[in-house]
């Protein structure tokens, strides 16, 4: 883990080197004031040499102010390394995520991934920063001022001392235990995360089953969880610290009475005694910087550990290796036995075999549940068959780059998803260079510029979170017009048109027609009008394909077809 850790500063060498290097220089200056206050109370006080008093202080304030470009250095260049490998791991771990199926994403909750690319990757970059300069910092100033306090008086020095290894089993006892309970912290506060995300998100739902009382407390038991984890944290905080902080008043303990007794004795000047309980103040200054090393390194342990997780999560769908760039595809489109399952217990397709020809519109309907989405939505590559195959053009799908492939499909999916921002950059989404040309002519097509030029700000005005400005109909119009930009060889319409009225539907409904003509088009719908015109209906029930055919043809059937129609008919 180590060396995955420290692999991240090899793009910052030079500013790693400059921060550490300057700490260190930093922590060696400070060991000379002893020194020279050891001499000068010894050597040149008695002389009473003002001259040379003046001098000697005249060079140790230049060295302060050297250590002062010092503390500036390793304050703003350090943080600027942790902020510049938490911005490589964030960049990174996005990345990661993007590569996710579907499935992934079933099965995670929105807060949690939030928190591991937010609060996680803070606590990261505080190690990153802190940690190889507090470690060496901490054992030049030990070894320095202790080899000093040597040179003044053994015993004295040996004396002072003998706590370290008692702190030294402190920090390895408490960082492993804190380490843990980091790990928890960080679970609850992703459960956390997630629910804040859920209960704000769903404000309306809430507000509308009047239901404040219940989000209120389900809100309460993430925060006592939360909070249980946060003061169990710092109860081990604190018995580390008190531990910390009375052997360290030992050792100061140590040196006064010692270097006092040594001192009447006659083996230590009082320039030697005061040095020395200068250098003792040095020698605990990184023990004390020890209890901030427990508190900040195990959520650094923690959060890295979490991260490594993460990355280490193979993509449930790659890319084959020499996977083709495709372009141009004419939308033959080829299921061979194909089975996919969710759950291994059930599965959702079993075996299904179906050819769509380039240029053909084909409707999929039937029960909820019944594997129509789930049909469509392995095409892209949203989710991996178990079983069979699944080719376009005569090329199998996993022999095409992910990439090349999606953007060869357009797709309207039934639950609209808007971005916060304008309605241009949200129809700008299907085609990323588009000009406002090409803009507006989506959004006519999709019979949205009427509405549009209603608007404020017509094209720049905002839509809020998730479209929550827009009507159902205008979303839905919004996210076709996506679709028409894009202008892909396949389409994908999922319940495309089900939050429309009656007459927009209608309009939208042409529109359609003419995108579809020459493109291979396959549609999902309960709303049976709407498909009438399609080349060909599949039912699809439990037991897979059932029937297909025209509509024509299917209500001459009389079977499941026929019996769903009628039903819809007769309810409306």
């Amino acid at each position: 883990m180590l060396k995955r850790f420290f692999s991240y500063y090899k793009p910052y060498k030079r500013l790693f080197l400059i921060d550490f290097c300057c700490a260190i220089l930093a922590a060696v200056l400070e060991l000379s004031f002893p020194i020279v206050v050891n001499s000068v109370i010894d050597s040149i006080l008695p002389s009473g040499n003002w001259n040379l008093i003046l001098l000697v202080s005249v060079g140790l304030l230049f060295l302060y102010i050297i250590n002062t470009a010092m503390q500036y250095i390793v304050v703003f260049f350090g943080h600027e390394l942790g902020v510049n490998i938490e911005t490589d791991m964030r960049r990174q771990l996005y990345g990661h995520l993007q590569k996710q199926p579907f499935s992934y994403y079933d099965n995670q909750k929105t807060g949690k991934l939030m928190t591991r690319l937010t609060s996680d990757l803070f606590e990261i970059s505080e190690v990153a920063h802190h940690g190889p300069e507090d470690v060496f910092i901490t054992i030049i100033t030990l070894l320095g001022s202790f080899l000093l306090m040597l040179n003044i008086h053994v015993q004295l020095a040996v004396a002072t001392f003998i706590m370290i290894p008692f702190i030294t089993v402190a920090l390895v006892f408490f960082n492993k235990r804190m380490t843990k309970v980091n790990t928890r912290i960080f679970e609850d506060l992703g459960e956390f995360s997630a629910g804040i995300e859920a209960s704000v998100g769903g404000i309306r739902v809430v507000q509308a089953f009047a239901n404040e009382a219940y989000e209120a407390k389900r809100f309460e038991g993430w925060n006592q969880a939360y909070r249980r984890s946060k003061l169990l944290f710092y109860k081990m905080m604190g018995i580390s610290s008190a531990y910390n902080y009375f052997l360290i008043r030992l050792i100061n303990l140590f040196a006064l009475f010692f270097g006092a007794y040594y001192t009447i004795q006659g083996q230590l000047s009082y320039g030697e005694f005061i040095g020395f309980i200068l250098l003792s103040n040095i020698f605990v200054r990184p023990i004390e910087k020890v209890n901030t090393m427990i508190e900040s390194y195990p959520k650094g342990i923690a959060g890295f550990k979490r991260f490594i997780e993460e990355l280490d999560r193979v993509p449930a769908i790659q890319d084959n290796p020499g996977a083709l760039v495709v372009s141009g595809l004419k939308g033959d489109i080829v299921y061979d036995d194909v089975s996919f399952w969710y759950d291994e217990s059930k599965k959702i397709l079993d075996r299904v075999n179906l050819t769509i020809r380039a240029g053909e519109t084909v409707a999929f309907v039937g029960p909820s549940g019944a594997g129509k989405t789930t049909l469509c939505n392995l095409l892209p590559r949203f989710y991996e068959i178990q079983e069979g195959s699944i080719t376009v053009d005569g090329i199998a799908i996993q022999d095409m780059t992910m990439h090349s492939l999606r953007n060869q499909i357009g797709v309207v999916q039934q639950d609209v998803f808007l971005f916060p921002g304008t309605i241009r950059e949200n129809i700008a989404y299907g085609k990323l260079d588009a000009t406002d040309a090409e803009i507006e002519q989506a959004a006519q097509m999709a019979n949205l510029d009427k509405v549009i030029a209603e608007m404020p700000k017509g094209f720049d005005t905002v839509i809020g979170e998730r479209g929550v400005k827009l009507s159902g109909g205008q979303k839905q119009r919004l996210s076709i017009a996506r679709m028409f930009l894009k202008n892909p060889p396949i389409l994908i319409l999922d319940e495309a048109t089900s939050a429309l009225d009656t007459e927009t539907e209608q309009v939208i409904q042409e529109s359609l027609d003419s995108l579809s003509k020459g493109r291979t088009t396959m549609i999902i719908a309960h709303r049976l009008a709407t498909i009438k015109h399609a080349d060909r209906i599949i039912v699809v029930d439990e037991q897979g394909i059932s029937e297909q055919g025209s509509h024509s043809e299917l209500m001459a059937h009389n079977g499941t077809y026929r019996r769903l129609y009628e039903a819809q008919f007769l309810t409306n």
